[in-house]
């Protein structure tokens, strides 16, 4: 793996991507983003975790956020260690879920080709850190969260998307809390 893309400073602001096994369109039903939503504000109250910015599209995930504990890598196994377990239950036992046996067979598909999986494979295995520590590198990376719904097409403004803190930067936390840009401010006169 590329030194660009490993939690170096264990202590600092870090943009991430993470995507389904082949990309697969997983979440398009409430209780799918609900499992996720519900799994970060988990993370935020119990696992030290502090999030800047998230967006949660059918086929991956952007955030940008930092371990208090300084275990970025660990959080992040957790989380989609306990995400994946729980999305593939909810998919198991819903009974409108129409592409039950496909998306399960290709997680099976997935587990089989990556010798680390006993069984199923849900997330891709790489993150994709990218250490953020000017304010300039921030915003940007924000801009590309909250703007990526709107490139993919799904809304034509960045606060429409429900699944976003888009919306929290429009003083809507009624999905998901974020953390305050305390540690934000003034990052970029301290280089990590």
């Amino acid at each position: 793996m590329s030194r660009n893309y490993k939690f170096h400073n264990k202590s600092g602001l870090y943009f991430v991507s993470f995507a389904t096994v082949y990309w697969i369109d997983v979440f398009t039903r409430e209780s799918y983003f609900s499992i996720l939503a519900q799994s970060i504000d988990y993370c935020r109250k119990h696992k030290a975790m502090e999030v800047y910015a998230y967006c949660f599209m059918p086929s991956h995930t952007h955030l940008v956020f930092r371990s208090s504990n300084n275990d970025p890598s660990g959080l992040l196994r957790d989380f989609k260690s306990y995400t994946s377990k729980m999305i593939m239950k909810a998919i198991e036992e819903n009974p409108q879920e129409s592409r039950k046996e496909w998306l399960l067979w290709m997680f099976e598909k997935a587990g089989k080709e990556n010798p680390t999986v006993t069984h199923r494979q849900f997330w891709q295995q790489h993150n994709k850190p990218i250490e953020l520590w000017t304010d300039t590198v921030i915003q940007q990376k924000i801009d590309y969260i909250h703007n990526n719904p709107v490139v993919s097409g799904f809304v034509t403004n960045p606060v429409d998307w429900k699944y976003s803190s888009a919306r929290n930067y429009q003083d809507d936390s009624t999905i998901l809390q974020i953390d305050s840009d305390g540690y934000l401010s003034g990052l970029s006169s301290k280089r990590h």
